[in-house]
């Protein structure tokens, strides 16, 4: 199993990015895929899941109704559109496959991507 992330960026605060999570190795259309992140020093920190379907998504406090998680089945790809961007959203965003029940927990996911930097300049 492969994930790359991609599309992270230096970007003022109030600006927007799109993440990509490129998926192999795997029926990526069977799993259900979340985004966490990490900043220096901090633990890692849930910021999204999305159902294998689509059809079910979760946001972590900090970035609900500035970030939608959303997936293409077809190009085995998840994304994750990030607008309204804060200097402390700044941090390594990964992509995960999740295997267990627990969504916003890094325990319930298995294969993980090298990551992707986000960096939100005041």
């Amino acid at each position: 199993v492969q994930l790359q992330a991609s599309g992270g960026g230096l970007v003022q605060a109030g600006g927007s990015l799109r993440l990509s999570c490129a998926a192999s190795g795997l029926t990526f259309s069977t799993y259900s895929m979340g985004w966490f992140r990490q900043a220096p020093g901090k633990e890692r920190e849930f910021v999204a899941a999305i159902s294998w379907s689509g059809g079910t998504t979760y946001y972590g406090d900090s970035v609900k109704g500035r970030f939608t998680i959303s997936r293409d089945n077809p190009k085995n790809t998840v994304y994750l559109q990030m607008n309204s961007l804060k200097p402390e959203d700044t941090a390594l965003y990964y992509c995960a496959r999740k295997i267990g029940r627990v969504y916003d927990s890094s325990r319930a996911y298995d294969y993980w991507g090298r990551g992707t930097q986000v960096t939100v300049s005041s």
